[in-house]
């Protein structure tokens, strides 16, 4: 009987090994960074930190014409210029964030001069969408889009 256990047991192991043997083409992939192709460095720089208020990072590379702005949780944004290639670029490719405190931001960017729209591109317009987020589009110094939306309101 114990034979039989013992020898059920190993069957029952070798079995299970080679099916997990055969799953090594399983991953998962989470966001690391994000990288955007810019004219110049110290402008695109600049208003990421004083305009959207995201902190500069240690670039690790060490490269020159690279730098490194913290978007959060890890997250990173990577400041290229040293890709001279044009970039087209359209609204429907933009970056997307949130804001915890929208009308402060708003207020921010009128007193800068920053214009800001709606979807469409109507100059000084929040778009209400359907679940109640408030919704602008900015483009940065290279002309990337960048949407900013208001946090989810409380149920």
């Amino acid at each position: 009987m114990k034979t039989t256990f013992l020898a059920t047991l190993l069957f029952t192991f070798a079995c299970t090994s080679s099916i997990y043997a055969q799953n090594t083409n399983s991953f998962s992939l989470k966001l690391d960074h994000i990288a955007l192709s810019v004219k110049d460095l110290d402008r695109s720089v600049d208003f990421y930190k004083n305009i959207l208020h995201l902190s500069e990072i240690t670039n690790l590379t060490k490269k020159e014409g690279i730098r490194w702005v913290s978007l959060g949780d890890g997250k990173e944004l990577h400041l290229v210029s040293t890709i001279k290639e044009p970039v087209k670029i359209n609204k429907a490719v933009h970056l997307a964030f949130k804001s915890a405190n929208f009308d402060a931001l708003i207020s921010a960017l009128k007193t800068l001069n920053i214009t800001y729209s709606d979807w469409p591109g109507t100059l000084d317009k929040i778009t209400v969408r359907a679940d109640g987020i408030r919704q602008i589009y900015i483009q940065d110094p290279d002309g990337y889009w960048i949407e900013i939306n208001s946090e989810a309101l409380p149920k």
